[in-house]
């Protein structure tokens, strides 16, 4: 062994032990605990609101077609008149309708000319009937009381004139059947083409405002019963004094709807807000879009509102009235299943997983997990573990927050 060697054993074995000693000797270096700023699990009335843009559109719209074609003689209303319901539009000028309802009632007038033939038909057959049928009986009580004294043939030949007599009124009474079936046909297509044209007078079907017109005087008009022409219109009605909001309601907000729900309607280009409810809604989610299309009517008398004006709905979802509480930004994995608080219990924090209710822009229902005055952890909680040191430090926010 080399001496250097032997001579530096000793001394490096006792290097050795006095830094044991001293490494034994030294104290624990102080935890840092990390400043955090929580917020208290407190009571609290929630609500859930939803807002909305929605659009108004008139209650009902149409485009009022003629159902007969002709040329418009005379149109009384353009953009903007109000009109009332069965109120004259426009009138046509439809001159083969006017030559078919002169035709009916010529019709008419021969049919009951025909009645009145044939009921004198029927007055001459039965005189013609009750003579023969007379002379008939005569004959033949003669024949009976005294035989022999009328011959056969006389005896038969009265009673054929009797017979052929009751032919004729029988015949004569078919006549006045016949002319009475013409007369009824004849009334009909008299009213058939006094309703066709009565169709050449354009009215209102229903109260409203006139939003466009498409016509002018001598413009002609095909009639809109046909579905391979393209007819054109005479004006377009719609009905504004009271409106429709529609409503393109999230799929996530479909469950709290219900007709009569309360609403408040903002429009900002009036500066007004109304009161109104849900009137009726789709029942169906769009694919495209996942909203429910839902309505609330909104009387306009005034006629202030104007189709196509926007408007924000405030839609009244829920209450939980004294709901145990904790600010939006405290939970972890809201709308997941895996839902956790970081809890801060004597300095320390604790991982607790809880279950929530009903969200409100900031606060979020606690349903199990976590009990009132409970501090938690807020804002970002980068870097914090299971049982971390911490100060906490209440959240100025959260001071307004609690109940």
């Amino acid at each position: 062994m080399h001496p250097r060697q032997r001579r530096s054993g000793p001394i490096t074995l006792a290097l050795v032990c006095l830094g044991v000693v001293a490494c034994k000797s030294a104290p624990p270096a102080p935890v840092t605990a990390i400043t955090v700023p929580v917020a208290v699990v407190g009571r609290a009335d929630l609500a859930n609101d939803l807002t909305v843009t929605a659009e108004f559109t008139p209650y009902q719209s149409v485009d009022v077609m003629a159902k007969v074609a002709g040329f418009v003689k005379a149109i009384n209303v353009d953009i903007g008149d109000h009109v009332q319901a069965g109120q004259v539009l426009a009138t046509l000028d439809v001159p083969e309708l006017q030559d078919e309802t002169a035709k009916t009632r010529a019709a008419l007038l021969a049919a009951a000319a025909n009645i009145a033939t044939a009921k004198s038909n029927i007055a001459h057959a039965q005189a013609g009937a009750n003579m023969a049928h007379l002379s008939y009986t005569r004959i033949a009580g003669v024949a009976k009381s005294e035989p022999g004294l009328v011959p056969r043939q006389e005896i038969d030949l009265a009673q054929a004139r009797d017979l052929e007599a009751a032919a004729a009124l029988a015949s004569a009474q078919s006549g006045l059947q016949a002319a009475e079936q013409g007369d009824a046909q004849a009334i009909a297509e008299r009213d058939r083409a006094s309703a066709m044209l009565r169709y050449a007078t354009i009215r209102a079907p229903f109260a409203g405002v006139v939003t466009h017109r498409y016509a002018n005087t001598g413009s002609m008009i095909q009639a809109g019963t046909a579905s391979q022409t393209q007819a054109m219109p005479l004006v377009q009605l719609a009905e504004d004094r009271t409106l429709r909001l529609l409503l393109p309601v999230p799929v996530t907000a479909v469950a709290g709807i219900h007709a009569g729900q309360p609403v408040d309607i903002v429009v900002n280009s009036l500066g007004t807000t109304l009161k109104g409810t849900v009137t009726r809604f789709a029942e169906d989610v769009q694919m495209a879009t996942r909203t429910m299309t839902t309505e609330v009517d909104v009387p306009n008398k005034d006629g202030k509102l104007l189709p196509g004006m926007y408007a924000e709905v405030h839609l009244h979802l829920a209450d939980r009235p004294n709901a145990l509480s904790a600010p939006l930004d405290a939970v972890d994995g809201l709308g997941s299943a895996s839902q956790h608080v970081d809890i801060v219990r004597d300095g320390h924090v604790h991982i607790v997983a809880v279950t929530t209710g009903l969200q409100t822009p900031d606060r979020v229902e606690i349903l199990s997990g976590l009990r009132e005055g409970d501090q938690l952890v807020v804002g970002r909680r980068t870097g914090l573990a299971e049982d971390q040191a911490v100060d906490p430090r209440i959240a100025a926010y959260d001071a307004p927050a609690k109940k």
